[in-house]
């Protein structure tokens, strides 16, 4: 039986990237004779401009019904200011809840032939290999209480950080794990000086480390710090572990040291059906003018075969083709530099190279 893929292109510059990646997973399914089959979906900002739920219930039962789910950026500063629960963002809050994605890994790893993209000098960026583990389905995102009140002193707005020890306990798992196919170090981010939340995460990951990972280095660090360090010394982070904001927070700016939003992907795990998106958001200021980068949306795909299809052979050959065809100096404009040999494309042209050098 074919592996079925949910396809939801998102918002904003999400069709575009989307169509090169979709392209570029079809002739790599094809290139190994791997039987895939795809559907795509309305959800985020394309669904409630049609006076839908930004999540709505057919494009569930397609996720739901699917072996992996490739997604691209939610988002629309149209909806800004609605309520939370019509805002497009919401929809991914949704899949990552309902299919209990509760881990998302976000490698960090600058190609070489971008070295000279990322803002921070090349003797600092070069051998920088991050895995970022973050705890997706907990925390300020998700806990209850949540909303709007007033009182006394007028109208204000609440969100809670909670964590059980279970949640916890599961994502280091996970971190541990992924550090074991890699450099045996882990890294926790927390503000356990601050708050209570994170006091029982450090002590939990702890535990589990202590107990069930000997073999693994762990390490905390306060996350304002651990920001900081990620600017100053980025090699020294193997895998680094975070919950929900500080993860989200962390991973922006690890892809940041890349040279761009636009290179890096995901994928978010659990026990339902995973996902896999770009780590950049819906860019509407350069949305249809065929600027986008598709790189990430692409990795992403890349990502998807590797974890959820369990074909890291179809997943290399994919990252292979996005190394070889920026080595041959093809750009867009967010990983451009005006260097010697540089070939300063659109987001179809990009994709049309990748595909070639499949």
């Amino acid at each position: 039986m074919a592996f079925k893929i949910a396809v939801l292109p998102g918002d904003g510059i999400g069709p575009e990237i989307t169509a090169g990646a979709v392209a570029v997973m079809a002739a790599a399914a094809k290139k190994f004779k791997f039987g895939i089959s795809h559907e795509s979906a309305l959800a985020a900002a394309s669904a409630v401009d049609k006076g839908l739920p930004p999540l709505p219930d057919p494009t569930f039962k397609l996720c739901k019904e699917s072996n992996a789910i490739l997604c691209g950026p939610f988002g629309d500063p149209r909806w800004d200011n609605a309520p939370p629960k019509d805002r497009p963002e919401r929809a991914k809050l949704i899949l990552r809840k309902e299919f209990d994605l509760f881990a998302n890994l976000r490698p960090v790893q600058p190609i070489k032939a971008l070295i000279d993209a990322s803002p921070l000098k090349r003797e600092l960026i070069e051998g920088v290999d991050i895995l970022v583990v973050r705890e997706l389905t907990g925390g300020l995102y998700f806990a209850e209480p949540r909303g709007y009140a007033e009182d006394a002193k007028g109208k204000y707005a609440f969100n809670t950080l909670r964590y059980h020890v279970w949640e916890i306990e599961r994502v280091a798992k996970a971190a541990f794990e992924a550090a074991r196919l890699r450099g045996k170090r882990v890294c926790s981010a927390d503000k356990a000086n601050a708050l209570e939340s994170m006091q029982l995460w450090r002590e939990t990951v702890q535990r589990i480390r202590d107990t069930q990972y000997t073999d693994i280095t762990l390490t905390h660090m306060y996350v304002d710090n651990c920001a900081m360090q990620l600017v100053a010394k980025p090699r020294q982070f193997d895998v680094l572990l975070a919950e929900n904001l500080f993860g989200d927070v962390l991973s922006d700016i690890g892809a940041e040291l890349t040279g761009s939003l636009g290179m890096l992907p995901s994928a978010s795990l659990g026990t339902g059906t995973p996902l896999f998106e770009p780590v950049h958001g819906s860019a509407p200021d350069i949305s249809g003018k065929d600027k986008a980068n598709p790189c990430a949306m692409i990795l992403s795909a890349a990502l998807m075969f590797t974890h959820a299809a369990k074909r890291p052979d179809i997943g290399k050959c994919i990252e292979d083709a996005v190394s070889k065809t920026l080595a041959q100096g093809y750009r867009t404009g967010d990983i451009a530099r005006g260097s010697t040999g540089e070939k300063l494309v659109g987001c179809r042209a990009m994709s049309d190279a990748i595909l070639a050098a499949l």
